[in-house]
């Protein structure tokens, strides 16, 4: 490594830990940005698209505007009052259906924990009071620190008010910021570098736009099929199981124990219903798996839902919600780098070996 390349090494070192710094520090406020920024990311391609039918780009981007404003205008309208009535309801509920769930637990494992331990049913009913008691105080205690302070609604706010003008502006001049983000690269690694951030833009692309589709599509099937059903908070539930899609299997996997527990609640001693509830998502997931994923995915995009789970969790932890938002971009870039550097790796001589030993084996 030459003097240049090790200076080089230094500096893009140092400007990744300042920026790691500043995520970290700022990720309270960062929220509205960095949405805004993946929004026009998502929106890139459209713009691009009206553009080659002689749209100015400042003018698509008017237009994209004013037809998701009114796309989201008719969804608050229509969907809104639903929704937030569900999750008024559900949130005053959740004791209630606590206790429910206990009984049924505790009246359905009596007989055979009875075999198992003689005289001790007693026991089992107080632990399960203990357990929905220490949940529902917890889960109340979370709701409670979201709400307090003000700060749930001053970052509600700035996603209603600021994330659409950042998205707008950012989307303006998108292509602007691309070209002068080329003029910075390095020009000996120029080449390398624009190679890697097609790779990485084919993956994040890829992936994040037709997984978002999915989740759409998957989201209003689970909306409508339970509400169809009759199961409680529905809507709520089939678009929080498609928001969650957007990590392959999570979202299928939440909807699934959500909505089965709301069955059992709901339903039980009857088994029908709870089964057919469960049937709606084994049918989303078996369709998502053998027919939304190939057609609209591919095999292309080469994330496993098991990385990108981690992705989620370290970044969530480490930056919060800000983390969560940029968790698969910054898991798709690093999939791409690690690829790359085996490519680098298989085609070296730490992998091969010398030409000399290579010769002598083929003398031998």
């Amino acid at each position: 490594m030459n003097s240049i390349t090790g200076r080089q090494v230094l500096f893009w070192g140092a400007a990744f830990v300042l920026f790691v710094l500043i995520v970290g520090l700022l990720s309270e406020v960062l929220l509205p940005f960095v949405l805004g920024m993946i929004l026009a990311y998502f929106l890139d391609p459209l713009a691009n698209l009206l553009e080659k039918y002689g749209l100015s780009r400042l003018w698509a981007t008017v237009l994209i505007a004013v037809v998701f404003s009114i796309l989201g205008f008719v969804f608050v309208l229509l969907i809104g009052p639903h929704l937030f009535a569900q999750i008024s309801e559900l949130v005053s509920n959740i004791p209630t259906y606590f206790k429910q769930l206990r009984e049924i637990i505790v009246t359905g494992s009596e007989a055979w924990f009875g075999k198992l331990f003689p005289g001790s049913q007693l026991g089992a009913e107080e632990a399960m009071q203990n357990m929905a008691r220490d949940s529902a105080k917890h889960l109340t205690g979370v709701l409670k620190s979201v709400w307090t302070s003000g700060k749930a609604l001053l970052s509600f706010l700035s996603l209603i008010l600021i994330t659409p003008v950042v998205t707008f502006f950012l989307l303006k001049d998108w292509d602007q910021f691309v070209g002068k983000i080329d003029d910075w690269l390095p020009r000996d690694h120029a080449p390398i570098i624009r190679l890697l951030t097609k790779r990485i833009n084919r993956s994040i692309s890829g992936f994040l736009r037709g997984q978002v589709t999915i989740s759409i599509i998957v989201g209003i099937f689970y909306s409508i099929a339970l509400t169809m059903l009759g199961l409680k908070y529905g809507l709520l539930i089939g678009l929080t199981a498609g928001l969650l899609n957007i990590v392959p299997f999570l979202g299928s996997l939440a909807g699934f124990i959500i909505s089965g527990t709301m069955a059992v609640v709901q339903y039980w001693p009857e088994w029908q219903p709870i089964l057919w509830v469960l049937g709606v998502f084994a049918f989303g997931q078996l369709v998502d798996t053998n027919f939304l994923t190939p057609k609209i995915i591919g095999d292309k995009i080469k994330l496993h839902p098991v990385w990108l789970i981690f992705a989620l969790i370290v970044s969530g932890y480490l930056f919060g919600l800000v983390g969560m938002l940029i968790a698969i971009p910054l898991a798709a870039a690093i999939g791409v780098l690690v690829r790359f550097a085996l490519e680098r790796y298989l085609d070296s001589e730490l992998y091969i070996g010398s030409r000399e030993l290579k010769s002598a084996d083929k003398k031998g």
